[in-house]
């Protein structure tokens, strides 16, 4: 019950210092939760892309986009090559809505990631009318230090495996500062401020998802 509390603690005060930021913040205790905040945020007849992210599997968004028939999900799992693959991903700058999982957040509201494409980091810069960054609770570090520390060494290798990578970090299980062509940590962005307010709309999903 105590961690429960203090957890609640600590992301009431991240989502004050998001606002600082011109981001909106909201906190949810299970992932139906999550799923019903999106029955009334997104509108019908909206384009709707998204960046590659195992949170937004486990957490079943994913299912959720491609079963809502009302709106127009552009899911990169459907494409044929790798041609209507980067098709798709060039399709988010102009979507009015764009979903991805940051790979840490500080407390004090800093968006960290690492990209091998770039494509959702590009998206989350500029483009689509509103971004949507869903995480777990376990993406929240203290600062930017142990946020970065968090990207290269906790999120990033199992990822490799994942993605079948042939990178020194799929092998040592820690961030080698590699130059390989199968990197993954070839972009990096560090998100501190919103030009729009609003635009960035980050959806805290209490638990452990995804890297």
């Amino acid at each position: 019950m105590s961690k429960e509390k203090h957890m609640k603690i600590v992301v009431e005060n991240l989502i004050k210092n998001l606002e600082k930021r011109h981001m909106e913040g909201h906190y949810f205790r299970t992932k139906d939760e999550l799923l019903s905040y999106l029955d009334n945020e997104l509108k019908s007849g909206e384009k709707i892309t998204s960046g590659g992210s195992v949170t937004l599997k486990d957490l079943g968004v994913i299912d959720y986009l491609n079963n809502r028939e009302d709106v127009n999900y552009l899911d990169r799992a459907s494409a044929k090559n790798r041609d209507e693959v980067v098709g798709i991903m060039k399709e988010a700058f102009t979507s009015d809505s764009f979903f991805f999982s940051t790979n840490a957040i500080t407390r004090d509201g800093v968006l960290v990631n690492i990209d091998g494409n770039g494509n959702r980091l590009a998206a989350l810069v500029f483009g689509p009318d509103k971004v949507y960054v869903v995480c777990g609770t376990n993406k929240i570090c203290d600062d930017v230090d142990s946020a970065y520390n968090r990207v290269k060494n906790i999120a990033s290798p199992p990822n490799c495996i994942r993605l079948e990578k042939n990178t020194p970090c799929a092998k040592t299980g820690k961030c080698e500062n590699c130059l390989s062509p199968d990197c993954i940590c070839n972009q990096i962005v560090f998100t501190r401020n919103s030009r729009e307010v609003g635009r960035i709309k980050v959806l805290i999903v209490d638990g452990e998802w995804g890297y």
